[in-house]
């Protein structure tokens, strides 16, 4: 049923309930809508490389790239 990896994890998780659904339904279940997503092509406003991002970019919202996000998620925690 579920592999000693999987045991594990949920033991070190503190689960004490099994799971109901077995790890590919499991997957299957969290990419549910996934596909279907579509992606647009943004430049990011701070580094200016290409992003794709899940929303169609707005010219008055800064698009950033991934690294440059956390960068300036950061930034903002710290003011």
């Amino acid at each position: 049923m579920f592999s000693s990896g999987e045991q594990e994890f949920f033991e070190s998780k503190g689960f004490v309930n099994e799971p109901q659904r077995c790890k590919v339904c499991r997957d299957a279940r969290k990419n549910t809508g996934k596909q279907n997503r579509e992606m647009y092509a943004a430049s990011c406003a701070n580094c200016g490389a290409e992003a794709k991002v899940p929303f169609k970019p707005h010219e008055d919202r800064p698009v950033y790239c991934s690294e440059c996000f956390v960068q300036v998620r950061e930034r903002q925690k710290t003011d």
